[in-house]
């Protein structure tokens, strides 16, 4: 894949059409047989994401919520709680045209890179059966626990790879 060049800026109220839409882009496969209509079906996911990003801004009050955008158009999300002593990828997604290109990979390797100059581990939520488990395990995350659906995942803290000169 072409390198994409990513800018972040912080969620506006003017993004939640962009925001519904792109939750709705990560369940719309686990609904398509549920024998809904469309607009019940969008309905839901819209109820659904409303009640996620509350949750998230509740339980995260200094958390970093974050536009993913490449060329000025908003192409994913990016929330993040930067603890004393965790990073804390509370979410990460991106429209389907952006997904297995590469990007969500390097996105996370920069913050990995992050993680490792300030000494931090990074922890994150999955579901097993989300594409994106393999790439943390490959990453150097392990399941370290499990909640309903979810799978926690951490990769410790790593120290920086910057040597001191002398």
């Amino acid at each position: 894949m072409t390198a994409v060049a990513l800018r972040f800026r912080p969620i506006e109220v003017a993004d939640e059409a962009f925001l519904t839409h792109l939750y709705a882009t990560t369940r719309e496969q686990e609904l398509a047989h549920s024998g809904w209509s469309a607009e019940a079906i969008a309905e839901f996911l819209a109820q659904q994401f409303r009640l996620q990003h509350h949750y998230y801004q509740e339980h995260f009050p200094d958390g970093e919520f974050r536009v993913i955008e490449a060329d000025t158009q908003a192409i994913g999300r990016l929330y993040l709680f930067w603890g004393e002593t965790t990073l804390q990828l509370i979410d990460i997604s991106l429209l389907p045209g952006y997904r297995g290109r590469g990007v969500g990979s390097a996105l996370l390797q920069n913050l990995l890179a992050l993680a490792d100059a300030r000494g931090l581990a990074v922890g994150l939520h999955v579901e097993e059966a989300n594409p994106a488990f393999r790439l943390y395990q490959r990453l150097g995350f392990e399941v370290v626990g499990e909640s309903g659906i979810y799978l926690e995942m951490r990769r410790p803290a790593r120290a920086s790879r910057k040597r001191a000169s002398g």
